[in-house]
């Protein structure tokens, strides 16, 4: 009775965060171009919101399941919501990553910036309430009345800058790409409810569906969860909404939005439908794949850097549906363990996507502040300028690189060990295939970590590349504030992994009867091992020990043998005395490899310059394929579909009443 006391605390106080960041939105607009009244006092209190949704969701997650019916919605039908362990581990990572961000946003939006402070306060909190309602709906309808909010409130925030053309347009097309995803899931719903009329998730879960009708669903479900998610072909809206908006709500938007998208799939596909076939994992595991590997070749090549970490969200987000996919395949074989440890992967990157991206987004929101500049070609030598910066956004880096110990690692580590297990598969064609995928995602890492190197080393690290630059400054500590408590957990969760599998594992279980937990930490605290010592184990805090002892030897080393003598030069001049910001390697320089390697991929337009001009011009555009040979079409498409109905149009009224006439006359006939 105490536990179940608890969980309906847990649950009246997630539905108090709600409540409270509506009320805290509508308060921006009392005094709506007050930046210190809306930066210094709002976003605070939004803050304070994620801590106590964090622990709320933190606390949730060992405890029952509770659900309430909300005086709410319309007659006769009445919002619902629940709160289970997978809605309080979505919960934790709204919670942890919204508090971050609330805090930085405390000390980085400025007047005269597009939209009012007070209405943008508005928009950002209701989008957070949107966010949590989506996690906590038990019922169709309240999931899509908060869908459609955070989708609209998104949509909002991103035209924010809306008098800029390029921005309007960014934010159509994420509209009405949001919105093609939203009616694949509302018939996903309708398939699920089988005619009952009962739009409560209680009553989808006791509805036996064939497998033709459970396919249905859950390829709509695929399809509309996909597109918010920004898996691939749908993934076009994102390189374009994450540098219109910003960059908050782009931290947001990449951090914790897309996570929505894979909650939803994951309660559709394991909980709602009843039944899985393992074919299902392997289209989620092809479309991953190809996702992974198209987002981080494009963001080699980016030379926005914000356009890079919206194509590095893309791969990330391939790499958790390639881990929901791996879980799938396994559970359709009855592979429960194995689907448990997929699935702890993939949910371990989702909390860590929303923390090191969240962290690198907001990092290059003061970049661009400080600098007025998104061109990687405008930058470098931030480092000496913004030194806590820099150190901060280094965290992220490395933790996005999936570099030991920190928690990128860790989560891939797990995704590559349930590969592993795959010979274990009853299916010959699996068990010859899968490894080419886990290929695959090894090369994904690889150039994930290639291009952040590239991020890294041209932004902060050379010489300044721009005059303006000497005049950057580090940033302030509410700033510094949010992006520390963003960096600390990246750090945390890459050395305890253990604590952290243990904790996330309810979640797991109620999705798979099984969770890697017990054999986690089975061993030891400081060992992790995913299903047995004898196959892998891995101990993080040894490996930070070994790389501060190696420090600390070298210091020693040098102090002891070149007498602690220190000599400041030039970055990257590799002994040559006359260097200067030019003859430093470009973004276009890094990308320039993968570039030529991968080129089938790319669409690009290329000027070189000739021996002979007198005014040489280097230009290059690169483009997505697929939107020339996708939605180009289906736009023209449209267009000449408009122009013949456009016909019709005559500004005659005596015109349309003919219509209304011959309207009439049909529908008698069919009534008839």
């Amino acid at each position: 009775m105490a536990a179940e006391a608890a969980a309906g605390l847990a649950l009246a106080a997630s539905l108090a965060v709600v409540s409270g960041w509506i009320a805290v939105g509508l308060l921006g607009l009392l005094r709506p171009h007050s930046v210190r009244f809306v930066g210094h006092l709002l976003f605070p209190l939004g803050a304070a919101g994620g801590f106590v949704l964090f622990a709320v969701g933190l606390s949730a997650m060992h405890a029952p399941a509770a659900s309430q019916v909300l005086p709410l919605g319309l007659p006769d039908l009445p919002f619902h919501v629940r709160l289970d362990a997978l809605s309080a581990f979505f919960l934790l990572l709204l919670g942890a990553a919204s508090a971050g961000i609330s805090l930085f946003s405390a000390g980085y939006f400025r007047s005269g910036e597009g939209t009012a402070p007070g209405l943008l306060c508005l928009q950002y909190h209701l989008f957070l309430a949107g966010m949590a309602l989506v996690v906590l709906a038990d019922d169709a309808y309240l999931f899509m009345v908060a869908w459609e909010t955070m989708a609209l409130a998104s949509y909002f925030l991103v035209i924010s800058q809306h008098r800029i053309p390029e921005i309007r347009r960014a934010g159509f097309l994420y509209l009405l790409i949001a919105h093609v995803g939203a009616i694949a899931i509302l018939l996903a719903f309708g398939v699920l409810q089988a005619g009952g009329g009962d739009y409560t998730f209680a009553a989808m879960r006791g509805i036996a569906h064939s497998p033709f009708w459970a396919s249905v669903a859950f390829l709509l479900a695929l399809a509309g969860f996909g597109a918010k998610a920004g898996l691939v072909p749908l993934h076009v809206w994102l390189p374009e909404a994450h540098p219109a908006a910003p960059s908050p709500v782009s931290a947001m938007m990449s951090g914790v939005m897309l996570k929505t998208a894979v909650y939803g799939l994951l309660r559709v596909a394991y909980d709602l439908i009843g039944i899985e076939l393992w074919w299902w994992g392997v289209i989620a595991l092809v479309l991953g794949l190809v996702t992974m590997l198209y987002g981080v070749l494009f963001a080699a090549v980016q030379t926005d850097m914000k356009r890079l970490l919206a194509y590095s969200s893309i791969e990330n987000i391939g790499a958790i549906i390639t881990g929901v996919g791996l879980s799938l395949v396994f559970h359709g074989h009855g592979l429960s363990l194995l689907a448990a440890l997929a699935l702890t992967a993939a949910l371990y990157h989702c909390l860590n996507h929303a923390l090191f991206k969240s962290l690198l987004f907001l990092a290059t929101g003061h970049v661009l502040h400080a600098t007025g500049s998104r061109n990687l070609g405008k930058l470098g030598g931030l480092i000496h300028r913004m030194p806590w910066l820099a150190g901060l956004a280094l965290v992220g880096v490395l933790a996005i690189a999936s570099l030991p110990p920190l928690n990128g690692f860790v989560s891939e580590w797990l995704l590559l060990q349930a590969f592993l297990f795959s010979p274990g598969l009853p299916n010959t064609y699996l068990v010859m295939l899968i490894p080419l995928a886990a290929a695959a995602v090894v090369l994904s890492a690889a150039l994930g970590a290639y291009v952040m190197v590239k991020f890294y080393g041209v932004i902060f690290l050379g010489q300044p590349r721009e005059e303006t630059l000497k005049e950057a400054h580090d940033a302030g500590p509410w700033e510094l504030a949010g992006l520390a408590w963003l960096a600390l957990p990246c750090v945390l969760l890459g050395v305890f992994p253990v604590a952290a599998i243990v904790a996330l594992s309810p979640a797991v279980e109620v999705l798979v009867p099984a969770s890697p937990a017990p054999s986690a930490a089975g061993g030891s605290w400081w060992f992790l091992t995913p299903v047995a010592p004898e196959r892998a184990s891995y101990a993080p805090l040894l490996f930070l020990l070994v790389i501060l002892l190696a420090v600390v030897l070298t210091v020693l080393l040098v102090k002891r043998f070149y007498h602690g003598r220190l000599r400041r030069t030039d970055p990257w001049d590799c002994g040559f005395p006359g260097l200067n910001p030019r003859m430093q390697d470009t973004a276009e320089g890094f990308g320039q490899p993968i570039r030529q390697i991968f080129e089938a991929f790319f669409r690009t337009e290329r000027q070189l310059p000739t021996g002979f001009d007198q005014r040489p011009v280097y230009y290059l555009k690169v483009e997505d394929r697929l939107w020339h040979w996708l939605y180009l079409p289906v736009a023209r498409a449209v267009e000449r579909l408009s122009a013949l109905i456009g016909v019709l149009q005559h500004g005659r009224i005596h015109i349309y009443l003919l219509y209304s006439f011959g309207t009439l006359l049909l529908l008698l006939l069919f009534v008839h």
